[in-house]
Formats: structure tokens, C-alpha cells, sequence
């Protein structure tokens, strides 16, 4: 049996090194199918551009659009996002929540484990409906409240929670981290806001291979059981496009 627990439950991770589960290939190939070469893009919440430090060369590449379209815009609270090497321009959001971008001129918008932390979703979905052309898609993943990873975070300490996830995505500093508050994550209250802000699409949950537990054997193995046997409801992520 392999050392590594994800080649132990996922031995097609030996070529390629990912998963048929993974979230992140199957959430950027869809966006990339939405795309054009005249595509205007904007990455809301775009952070600093970490996953530049991927291991695996195919995922990072995928998530890499600068060059795919024609302009990739990248906006956030924070002004560490200039650092940001996959964007062609950076603007940061000022205090008020608006996007500093203008209206009607992006053909996709996409945040990506952003909503988790914001505060006042429905502004921010009003914004994603007012940047985007007529035609325009969001494309967004979140954590599903209801999933154990929303569940722990919400019972252990904020003053641990660095602690614990530097423990667990050993790639994400505290610089990365941010408090989740939770205010529109469960697939009702997203649906509801969607539809308010103008949007029509989907949302459904998903999982993915159980990384968050790679420092213990039996806890990603108790993961991969719970990833194979949860109900929907309980799964650890929200997608929507819309």
C-alpha cells in the first residue's frame, strides 16, 4: 500500500497527480469552456495568486486564464492582490463594497472560496449582475455551510484557526487567511440571493478529494468515507453558475 493517502484511495492520482474528484479541474475546465479570445474576465477576490505555487503543473495551469482571454481583471479588499501574478490589471475594493469596475463590461465573473467570507452577499451579488455584459456568467465556489469543514471552523476558536490551516494547506500563509462568516452558504440562501441580484442557473454541492486531512491517515480515510456516503446536503462545497 502507497504512503501517500491520496494515491492509497486515488490511484489514478499516480498519473497526472490529481483526482477524478478533483473540485478545482472540473470548476476552471468549465469556466474555460465559457471563455472566448475576447473574453473580459474578472476574478473577484482574487487574492494574491497562490495557487502559482501548485504542485501539479496541469491544475495550475488550467487555473491560469491571462492569455486565454483577452483582459483578466483581479479585484479584493486587500492590496496585496497587486502581487497577483495571473492578472493583466488589479484594482483594489474600497471600503464601501463596490466593484471598482464598470458596468457592463465583463462577459465572466468568478470568485473562487470568496463568498464564505463576505459579509453583505447581497451587495456583492448585485455588483457581480451590475459589471456583467447582458449575456454575462458568475461562476463561483464556495464552502457549503453545512459541510464539517464550515461546521469545525465554526466550533474551534478563530484565535486556532490559523493554526489549524497552516497545519492542513501547508501552501497558505496567515496573510491568506481570512475570518469565514458564513452568510449566504447553504444551497437555499444561495439560490434565494441569485435570484434577487438577476441571475438564473445552479447550484449544487460537490466534494472533493479530502486534502484539509492529509496529516493523518485516519482522518482522510474517515474523509473519504464521509466524501463516498454523505448525503448531498452535507457535501463540502457550493458551486453555482449563473
Amino acid at each position: 500500500m502507497s504512503r501517500d493517502p491520496i494515491e492509497t484511495w486515488y490511484p489514478e492520482s499516480r498519473f497526472g497527480g490529481f483526482t477524478d474528484y478533483d473540485g478545482t479541474l472540473l470548476f476552471y475546465s468549465r469556466i474555460r469552456s465559457l471563455l472566448a479570445a475576447d473574453s473580459v474576465v474578472l476574478d473577484a477576490g482574487c487574492g494574491r495568486g497562490v495557487h502559482g505555487n501548485d504542485s501539479v503543473a496541469y491544475r495550475r495551469d488550467l487555473r491560469n486564464l491571462r492569455g486565454v482571454a483577452r483582459r483578466v481583471i483581479g479585484i479584493d479588499v486587500e492590496p496585496s492582490g497587486s502581487e497577483n501574478p495571473f492578472l493583466d490589471e488589479f484594482h483594489e475594493i474600497a471600503a464601501d463594497g463596490k466593484f471598482p469596475v464598470a458596468d457592463g463590461t465583463c462577459d465572466l465573473v468568478y470568485s473562487d472560496w470568496v463568498l464564505e467570507h463576505v459579509r453583505n452577499p447581497e451587495l456583492f451579488f448585485s455588483e457581480c449582475a451590475r459589471v456583467l455584459k447582458k449575456d454575462g456568467v458568475l461562476a463561483l465556489r464556495t464552502a457549503n455551510a453545512l459541510g464539517y469543514v464550515a461546521l469545525l471552523a465554526r466550533l474551534i476558536p478563530r484565535r486556532f484557526h490559523v493554526r489549524i490551516l497552516s497545519r492542513a494547506q501547508n501552501v497558505r500563509s496567515a496573510q491568506d487567511m481570512f475570518p469565514p462568516v458564513y452568510a449566504c452558504n447553504s444551497r437555499r440562501a444561495l439560490r434565494a440571493a441569485l435570484a434577487r441580484a438577476g441571475f438564473d442557473g445552479v447550484v449544487y454541492t460537490r466534494d472533493a478529494e479530502p486534502r484539509y486531512f492529509l496529516f493523518s491517515r485516519l482522518l482522510y480515510a474517515f474523509a473519504v468515507f464521509h466524501q463516498r456516503f454523505s448525503p448531498p446536503m452535507f457535501r463540502l462545497s457550493l458551486v453555482a453558475f449563473a
